[in-house]
C-alpha cells in the first residue's frame, strides 16, 4: 500500500507547481488533478514528466478536468457528445498511461439522469474499454450530489457488472452522504482500487489527517485485512488548513501506518 498527497490540495496553486511543492517536500506519492483543457496538451505533460523524474515521485492516478461536466457529457442521451467525451477520456487515459498512473477518478452522473442503471453502467464500460487500451482502468468515486454517492447505485453497480464496478471510496464524500466509510469498506471491499483519506470533526468533515477524530491506525488495519494493496491519497480542500507545511505534516502522520509512502 502506498500513501500520498493529492495536487488538488493545493488548488487553485497551478497543477505543475503544485506537484514540484510535493517533491520538494518530499512526498513521492501522488494523484494528479488537471484543472483545465490545455493541460491536456503534450507539452504540458512533458513538463509534469520532468518534474516527476526530478523529484522520484510515482502517480496513482489522474483526476480529469470535466468532473462536473461527466453528467452532461457522458451520462445523457445525445450520443455525438458522449463520442466527445470519450476522446477527452482516451486522452486522459494516454496521459495517466505516460505518467505510470493505474486510474482514472470519475465523479460520474448526477441522480436525476435519465438513463437507468443498466444504460449507465454501459456507458461506464464502454469509456472503461477505451481507457483499458492504454492500461488504465476508470473508478467510480462516491461523490455527494452525484449518483454514486447513493449507496444503493453502488449496490446496483457492483450486481450489473460485478468485479467490473472499479471504486474509489473517498472518506469525507462518504460522510457527505451519509454513509458510515467502514460500511462501504465491508460492503465494496472487492471492487475498491483506490482511496481519497481526509479527517474530521464534529465541526467539520473535511480536515487534514490528524486534525479531527478519525482513527487511522483502525482504518488501514481494516483496509489491509480486506486485502486492499494500492494506494490511499490525501485528499483536502485549500480552506481545511493555513499554509502547506500543514499538508506535509498531516502526510507525515500517516505515512507510516506500515505502509509504503511512494
Amino acid at each position: 500500500m502506498k500513501i500520498g498527497v493529492s495536487t488538488s490540495c493545493f488548488y487553485p496553486l497551478e497543477t505543475e507547481v503544485s506537484l514540484e511543492n510535493l517533491g520538494k517536500a518530499g512526498i513521492r506519492h501522488t494523484e494528479i488533478f488537471f484543472n483545465a483543457l490545455s493541460e491536456l496538451k503534450q507539452s504540458f505533460v512533458d513538463m509534469l514528466l520532468d518534474i516527476k523524474s526530478e523529484y522520484g515521485i510515482t502517480v496513482a492516478s489522474v483526476h480529469p478536468t470535466m468532473s462536473l461536466a461527466e453528467s452532461f457529457m457522458i451520462f445523457s442521451n445525445y450520443e455525438r457528445r458522449y463520442i466527445e467525451a470519450e476522446e477527452q477520456y482516451r486522452r486522459y487515459s494516454e496521459i495517466a498511461a505516460q505518467l505510470g498512473a493505474k486510474y482514472i477518478i470519475m465523479h460520474g452522473g448526477k441522480p436525476n439522469g435519465i438513463l437507468s442503471d443498466e444504460e449507465y453502467c454501459e456507458r461506464y464500460m464502454r469509456l472503461k474499454e477505451i481507457t483499458l487500451q492504454n492500461g488504465v482502468d476508470i473508478l467510480q468515486e462516491n461523490v455527494v450530489r452525484f449518483r454514486a454517492g447513493e449507496v444503493e447505485f453502488l449496490r446496483s453497480m457492483k450486481e450489473i457488472l460485478g468485479s467490473d464496478a472499479s471504486l474509489c471510496i473517498d472518506l469525507k464524500q462518504s460522510l457527505r452522504c451519509g454513509y458510515d466509510p467502514y460500511d462501504l469498506i465491508e460492503e465494496f471491499s472487492d471492487n475498491i482500487k483506490h482511496y481519497h483519506i481526509s479527517d474530521h470533526s464534529i465541526s467539520s468533515d473535511c480536515l487534514l489527517p490528524g486534525d479531527g477524530g478519525f482513527d487511522f491506525g483502525k482504518f488501514f488495519s481494516v483496509i489491509k485485512e480486506k486485502g486492499f494493496d494500492g494506494s490511499a491519497i490525501v485528499e483536502v480542500y485549500r480552506d481545511c488548513y493555513n499554509t502547506y507545511e500543514d499538508i506535509y505534516r498531516a502526510f507525515d502522520k500517516v505515512k507510516n501506518y506500515g505502509c509504503q509512502s511512494g
